[in-house]
């Protein structure tokens, strides 16, 4: 119960609401075959052109522009996503993101399919753990409208190494009260490589950080706030339906700017990030 009373109480404080052959028949009365040479012909048609690098950026670019406007809508997102992940595979650019290195990193959030908190892997846990009052729980604090509540920004911090093992770290701007009250929703995850294009992600702990309340309260508030542990979000999960912590964290592409990922496989809520800096050569 007292689980289910902080999960109650996290999704007050964060949610908001908010992819010929053409023949020609002969002329005349006698039949013609026409025979064709294995060799290139100088005369080939020229007008189709493989995609380039180019294209792939000119893409991204739209994909990011498009994101970012405050009037996107999903169907088209997915559009574009999907133009992005086929120029990926096509050029070689962005695959294989277990290994390719470029997983690891600082993280932006540009575009959720649904509610910005949803980009925290807490959410897809807490939603595997309870899978038929998850979604009647996160619309009560949905409801809640702006200015009451505000979410956002989001970040992911990323850390993985060569074996392809690492570290998540999600954090929410979560603001309250017309912005009175204001804190950085953090879960701590640890990631490991299931395949070139998943990682598992185990939810450690949750807690919310920089609480705006504990600053006014001076060096007492510090105090407070760094001896306040934080919530073993994960094991709680753990005890309410084994095996629930973790969750698959599908990356379609990521490169040196961009990436797009999605939780437990679900190809339909896939989330934008972009890169804001490599890891180890800036904080968020």
């Amino acid at each position: 119960m007292k689980f289910i009373a902080f999960s109650i109480q996290c999704t007050l404080l964060l949610f908001p609401v908010q992819g010929f052959s053409a023949y020609k028949r002969s002329s005349g009365n006698v039949a013609s075959t026409k025979l064709f040479s294995a060799a290139p012909s100088d005369t080939a048609d020229q007008s189709y052109v493989d995609p380039t690098s180019a294209d792939l950026d000119k893409c991204k670019s739209d994909l990011l522009t498009y994101c970012q406007s405050p009037a996107a809508q999903s169907n088209y997102v997915l559009e574009k996503i999907a133009a992005v992940e086929r120029l990926g595979e096509q050029n070689g650019i962005g695959q294989g993101s277990s290994y390719s290195g470029l997983l690891a990193g600082e993280w932006e959030l540009v575009y959720a399919p649904e509610d910005i908190t949803r980009s925290s892997p807490f959410f897809w846990a807490f939603r595997k753990a309870f899978p038929d009052s998850s979604d009647q729980i996160f619309g009560i604090t949905d409801s809640i409208p702006d200015p009451l509540k505000v979410v956002g920004p989001a970040y992911q911090s990323i850390d993985i190494d060569v074996s392809g093992n690492g570290s998540l770290i999600s954090r929410v701007k979560v603001a309250t009260l017309g912005g009175v009250a204001t804190s950085i929703m953090t879960t701590r995850a640890t990631l490991s490589t299931d395949d070139l294009e998943t990682v598992v992600v185990r939810v450690d702990t949750t807690k919310p950080e920089e609480s705006t309340i504990l600053k006014k309260l001076g060096p007492l508030g510090d105090t407070l706030s760094k001896s306040s542990p934080a919530f073993p979000s994960g094991e709680a999960l753990e005890r309410v339906k084994p095996g629930s912590s973790t969750i698959p964290m599908l990356t379609t592409f990521c490169d040196g700017t961009l990436r797009i990922s999605c939780y437990n496989s679900k190809r339909d809520k896939k989330f934008v990030w972009k890169r804001t800096s490599f890891k180890g050569s800036a904080e968020i």
